[in-house]
């Protein structure tokens, strides 16, 4: 699988989780509606079939994700709730994507 192929479902993998969490913290959290509870467990159930997508080890895909995680979810930070996004943000959101970047794409016989 290609590094944009991986990239991508290491995104809405993340996305899929982000989501699924989001929505009870807002029932709980913001007195929103309770059916947004629903929505949140679909998230969840789709990210757990989204992480068996990937190719790798479940260790290393646990590993290489979190990096596309810190990523998303500072994009979220900003374009959902509306937070502007500092520069130590983006350099920390770099940082992570490399380090995934090096894990998802290391050789196969390592």
């Amino acid at each position: 699988m290609d590094f944009f192929k991986i990239a991508v479902l290491y995104a809405l993998t993340a996305i899929a989780e982000i989501l699924g969490c989001y929505l009870p913290w807002l029932v709980l959290k913001q007195a929103k509606p309770t059916w947004l509870l629903l929505p949140g467990a679909m998230s969840l159930g789709v990210f757990a079939w989204l992480l068996t997508l990937h190719p790798a080890a479940a260790g290393r895909t646990y590993a290489a994700y979190g990096g596309m995680y810190i990523a998303i979810a500072l994009l979220w930070l900003n374009l959902v709730e509306g937070v502007r996004l500092t520069r130590w943000n983006l350099a920390g959101a770099a940082l992570a994507l490399c380090g995934m970047a090096v894990i998802a794409m290391q050789p196969s016989n390592s």
